[in-house]
């Protein structure tokens, strides 16, 4: 891998790393945030028996324990880059009383695993982020079986998916920031149609098929909704540090009117797409 995507590696580790006591603090939110893309990977794999598959980008461990339930002998392998946000998927599997998973943190561009070792694979909101996305492809294919399947989710487009936008597109309005180039790790990176397809194509993946699912974040209320960004969001809190205080109060006056305006009864759901892409070794 390119030394320029390693340094970005690097810093991802570090980010999510910091921002795991947030996910954990978060997690039953989140779960149920991400569970329609959970979901769509589950019916589509279709775990069963003795299988062995793998999780990559697991964070806290919910996709991966949902599969490992599913299987009678078989067993989850459930990685991430982050050392932090495996040790809360630990926890979280002891809590469940999970024994059929193990856990390790890797890289999905140089993944340790031999070559057809896996009779599937997940990934539920990672691929955005890897660095180098082709490779990231190559790797899964390496280690999945003849007749494996990958299915993983990605955001589809900014403006399908307000839980993201409402706080960005804000702070976007009061501050002058540089966008990032649009082939840098990001939420929205993978989210034109087609683009995920022409990846797995590329990389050898067969019975390829893309389809959107909705997805919404229950946050209660807008206070809600701003403190469950601040702790989960590496972007919104390095775009808000270069704020001065009284910024940050406009800012967070600003996304208050936006939920409240779109929520007025106060009950603030939040609405999100996702694109599931599957394809077979």
């Amino acid at each position: 891998m390119e030394q320029h995507f390693k340094d970005i590696r690097e810093n991802q580790k570090a980010s999510w790393n910091k921002f795991s006591p947030g996910w954990k603090k978060w997690d039953l939110e989140l779960h149920d945030h991400m569970k329609p893309a959970a979901d769509g990977i589950v019916n589509l794999l279709k775990p069963a028996g003795s299988q062995l598959i793998l999780d990559i980008a697991a964070g806290t461990g919910e996709l991966g324990f949902s599969i490992a339930s599913m299987l009678i002998e078989g067993k989850v392998i459930i990685t991430d880059l982050s050392d932090e946000m495996l040790n809360i998927a630990r926890e979280n599997a002891i809590r469940k009383e999970i024994s059929n998973v193990e856990f390790r943190a890797c890289d999905v561009c140089e993944l340790p695993f031999a070559n057809d070792t896996f009779d599937a694979i997940s990934c539920r909101m990672g691929f955005m982020f890897f660095p180098d996305m082709l490779l990231a492809a190559k790797e899964i294919l390496r280690v999945l079986k003849p007749g494996g399947k990958f299915a993983t989710t990605v955001w589809s487009s900014a403006e399908k998916n307000f839980w993201a936008t409402a706080i960005s597109e804000t702070i976007s309005k009061h501050m002058q920031l540089s966008a990032p180039a649009p082939e840098s790790p990001g939420i929205f990176r993978c989210s034109k149609s087609g683009l995920m397809t022409s990846i797995f194509a590329q990389t050898g993946f067969k019975n390829i098929i893309e389809n959107e699912i909705t997805c919404q974040l229950k946050c209660g209320t807008a206070e809600i909704y701003w403190e469950m960004m601040n702790e989960i969001a590496a972007p919104i809190v390095a775009a808000l540090s270069k704020a001065d205080n009284a910024m940050k109060e406009r800012i967070k006056k600003d996304v208050y009117k936006t939920i409240n305006e779109k929520y007025p009864d106060g009950n603030v759901i939040l609405d999100g797409s996702a694109l599931l892409i599957y394809g077979e070794k």
